[in-house]
């Protein structure tokens, strides 16, 4: 006579995180901090604990936030410090390695695994599918297993950067769209000139890695502006807290000019980290396309800047004539015998501009549609009308505490989204103090602990 199983209720089925770079990690911790069952799945381990701002092998890619604003945690701000060893005034101002901090992370994972024991689970697959009823999620990976969950989590970190159509008929030797592939600076020291698609932070790493790799010829950086990010001063912001600005739009730029013409442009930024997500939902859809389309640059290098030591490696190689920014929109280009040929339009003017180069490498930041991009769950999700992309299609379009919406706008109870792909509802949601405090709030809810003391709330 065959025994009936018991049955396995919902509130017993572990959470599924589909990603293990930064926010699918700090996630998983505090899940496991909660007493959560979790099960964390991984396509490439060797972006475990890691992802790809902090998978580099580069020691000359710097963090982009001091040291004493890079604990994992909301609830323990030194804990980074004290990891490093490192609690003084001056070495708290320090930006540190990125593989130093991915190391801290997968530290931080494997101390959360062993105190676990069977309650967590890292699993090395591709999430392919996902079927949803009954309150519980089942995503088919693919090896052919299947894992049963309460909740599925998608922490799918940054997409790769979509090819630029002007450059779409070059040979992939001479025209990298990925400027993380290896290849990208394979035989540096070989080439006489290098032309970057952007000038912002993914540019910055890619002249340092040039650099390291010896590199001796010339790098032009091209973007719609030339505009390359700013530097953070050598010792950390003293900010006041201020109350959140009651200006929107051209008012609120105004207001902010002005403030830094008494205190200074990075401390005028800065009083207003604490505000910038709940500023950004406050404008409506066409506000924001409008920051979008003529502040975000500016925007960006402003608040996303570089470590001092950074800075002045850039500054020197300018001054060595070896490094030009560029402002001008690409038309055109082909391969030549000796590299590549790129003719751009310079900013407010209509003639034509041609650079002839050896190497071409993309560095606009990642796409943040969901539409191109080739993840086999995220295709399986749109087409079950589980996902749809936001309204400025920056990824997934989710609620405030980050559950998904489907397709007709209304936010499911067992599908979540965590870290960049939820940049269309937060905007500021790339950096570790932000999405810390997004999956803190995230597994305190997933754990029914988000009353207490009021955080979450």
């Amino acid at each position: 006579m065959n025994q009936m199983l018991p049955k396995v209720e919902p509130s017993d089925l572990p959470i599924a995180v589909v990603g293990a770079g930064f926010s699918g990690t700090l996630l998983t911790i505090n899940l496991i901090r909660q007493g959560v069952r979790v099960v964390l799945i991984e396509r490439n381990q060797t972006q475990l604990a890691k992802g790809l701002a902090f998978g580099t092998r580069g020691p000359e890619h710097l963090l982009n936030v001091r040291a004493a604003n890079m604990s994992a945690f909301p609830d323990d701000p030194a804990n980074f410090l004290r990891w490093i060893g490192q609690t003084g005034e001056e070495q708290a101002n320090r930006f540190v390695p990125r593989l130093t901090y991915g190391l801290y992370l997968r530290e931080l994972l494997i101390k959360a695994l062993s105190d676990a024991g069977p309650r967590a689970q890292i699993i090395s697959a591709e999430a392919l599918s996902a079927r949803f009823g009954d309150g519980q999620v089942t995503v088919q990976l693919d090896d052919g297993s299947e894992i049963e969950a309460r909740s599925l989590v998608l922490a799918l970190g940054n997409f790769p950067p979509a090819p630029h159509p002007a450059l779409a008929a070059l040979p992939e030797d001479r025209c990298f769209a990925d400027p993380w592939n290896p290849g990208a600076v394979a035989d540096a020291q070989t080439l006489d000139h290098v032309l970057l698609i952007g000038t912002g932070l993914t540019a910055a790493d890619m002249i340092l890695s040039l650099d390291k790799a010896g590199f001796k010829g010339r790098i032009t950086a091209l973007s719609r502006r030339g505009l390359k990010p700013h530097a953070h001063a050598e010792t950390g912001p003293a900010v006041e807290n201020v109350p959140a600005p009651d200006a929107r739009g051209s008012a609120l730029v105004r207001q902010i000019r002005e403030r830094a013409k008494v205190i200074g442009w990075r401390a005028a930024v800065d009083e207003q980290r604490p505000h910038t997500q709940n500023l950004w939902r406050r404008h409506d859809a066409a506000a924001q396309r409008r920051f979008l389309r003529h502040l975000r640059p500016y925007w960006d290098v402003h608040r996303h800047r570089l470590a001092p030591d950074v800075a002045k490696r850039l500054a020197e190689l300018e001054a060595e004539g070896r490094l030009d920014f560029v402002a001008g929109k690409l038309a055109g280009s082909q391969a030549t015998d000796r590299g590549v040929a790129v003719d751009y339009r310079p900013r407010g003017e209509d003639r034509l501009e041609r650079l002839e180069v050896c190497r071409v490498i993309n560095c606009t930041g990642p796409e943040g549609d969901l539409l191109r991009s080739g993840l086999p769950l995220v295709q399986d999700l749109l087409a079950q009308g589980r996902v749809r992309p936001d309204e400025h299609r920056l990824g997934l379009d989710v609620e405030h505490l980050g559950r998904v919406r489907d397709a007709e706008g209304k936010p499911q109870d067992t599908l979540f989204a965590v870290g960049p792909v939820t940049k269309g509802e937060a905007w500021e949601i790339v950096a570790v103090p932000d999405i810390r405090r997004q999956v803190w709030n995230l597994a305190r809810y997933l754990a029914d602990a988000h009353w207490v003391g009021g955080e979450g709330l």
